[in-house]
């Protein structure tokens, strides 16, 4: 375990005019003071899944399912069997009458499915005639299977018995999926979210009907999400974040993150900003709080009062990848610029206080032309607004960093593109649980 100095990004020069906020040594709330480097992969390491408390398995494009124990940081299986890059990682768990068991699925463009023990590292099942490479998978654990999506959505169950299939002819296919209740299914393919309804017969068979479609979107969805049993939410590639009713699929509240160049309708089009700019790569929520991950920047949406309660356009180098809602002050998110940063949702300073920089940029929030409401705000003019303040920044990786997996007080993992995997410690903690060890073994020996 290494002992890693706080230490943030130089400051930039006043010519430079960075937007991005940086942070100094001192960084009292960032407790993350130790890192381990955990290497295995030969290549981009994409996925990470929790497998339990103390593991989690990580894949990429090595084609390599790595098994990990995040409190010792040591190597537990490596599960060989794919010949090229893992697409798609879950966890399925199963339960008996006297215990449960968690298994991994993983699904990899040489068009196979695989479930695998992480506890002897053994391939369980295979399925190596695959139409085309599955790019999203969605465990239905009431029913004891799984939905695996692309060009085509096919249920197989435990055994990788294929129960139903429907195949698709678009150049997307579908890339997301979310359980929603009354036994549906929402699929993104595209612009659309696809409502599809599942039947089980009296012997067992199952049978997948499309009941809906929702083209509300005006670009590709990019994050599909539950939020809760009653609400989900999509986010697109033009910035529109839409929260959804899971009964009734009807539209219960739209955001358009909209860029605000100039005056004129001309000059906007001519000043607008490059798509991935807006984009939403990642959405996560707590139930109350949607943390939107658009462009190099992050967006805080509240639920209930359909509002923006927070947001920084710039707050990362480049685009950010990954994001989690650690409580209801506190996110973390990871960026194509190799960091990783934590943030606090703290009110604005007073009138005669300047805010941080890179808090207030061009952008408004408002409604799309397809809906009809009030014209758009800027976010000054948006009562409560709060300002996102850099905590932590966490500096090790020298990739784009991925995603990450917090195991609490055990610490966060992260994976990146340097083929590496970084375990992050509570350095105080740490050293506490060092200091213990140390006295059990004198007491053992027969003290000091």
């Amino acid at each position: 375990m290494l002992r890693w100095i706080l230490g943030g990004r130089e400051v930039q020069s006043s010519a430079e005019k960075s937007p991005v906020l940086c942070i100094g040594e001192e960084q009292p709330k960032n407790c993350f003071t130790e890192l381990q480097v955990l290497k295995g992969h030969f290549d981009i390491v994409r996925f990470l899944v929790q497998i339990d408390d103390f593991r989690c398995a990580s894949a990429g494009d090595d084609g390599l399912v790595l098994v990990w124990n995040v409190e010792t940081g040591e190597r537990l299986q490596e599960l060989k069997g794919h010949s090229r890059q893992i697409t798609a990682i879950t966890t399925f768990t199963c339960y008996s009458e006297t215990a449960q068991h968690t298994s991994l699925i993983t699904a990899s463009s040489d068009r196979s499915l695989s479930l695998w023990d992480p506890d002897t590292g053994n391939r369980v099942q295979t399925i190596s005639d695959l139409q085309s490479s599955v790019k999203c998978l969605l465990v239905l654990e009431w029913l004891g299977m799984f939905v695996c999506g692309g060009e085509e959505l096919r249920i197989w169950n435990r055994d990788f018995q294929s129960q139903c299939d429907r195949r698709y002819s678009g150049d997307t296919g579908v890339t997301s999926l979310i359980e929603l209740p009354e036994n549906c299914i929402a699929a993104a393919m595209d612009k659309q979210i696809v409502i599809y309804r599942l039947t089980i017969s009296s012997d067992s068979s199952v049978s997948l009907a499309e009941i809906r479609c929702l083209s509300d979107h005006q670009d590709q969805i990019r994050a599909l999400i539950n939020i809760s049993d009653k609400l989900f939410a999509s986010g697109s590639h033009a910035g529109e974040l839409i929260v959804w009713d899971a009964i009734r699929w009807n539209i219960l509240a739209y955001q358009h993150i909209l860029w605000e160049e100039s005056q004129t309708q001309s000059e906007i089009r001519l000043g607008a900003p490059r798509p991935s700019e807006m984009s939403i790569r990642h959405l996560t929520t707590n139930g109350k709080l949607i943390l939107a991950a658009v462009g190099s920047g992050l967006y805080v949406y509240d639920v209930q009062t359909k509002s923006v309660v927070a947001y920084r356009k710039v707050a990362h180098d480049s685009n950010v990848l990954h994001t989690m809602l650690l409580s209801d002050s506190e996110l973390m998110s990871c960026s194509e610029d190799g960091s990783v940063r934590m943030w606090e949702i703290q009110d604005l300073p007073l009138a005669a206080e300047p805010a941080s920089s890179g808090f207030f940029g061009m952008w408004t929030f408002g409604r799309s032309n397809k809906q009809s409401g009030p014209p758009s705000k800027k976010v000054m003019d948006i009562p409560n607004i709060k300002m996102l303040e850099l905590t932590g920044d966490l500096i090790g990786h020298s990739g784009a960093v991925q995603m990450f997996v917090s195991f609490k007080e055990k610490g966060l993992v992260t994976c990146s593109t340097d083929h590496m995997l970084i375990l992050w410690k509570d350095g105080e903690r740490e050293s506490h649980l060092r200091s213990l060890q140390l006295f059990q073994k004198l007491e053992e020996k027969g003290g000091l």
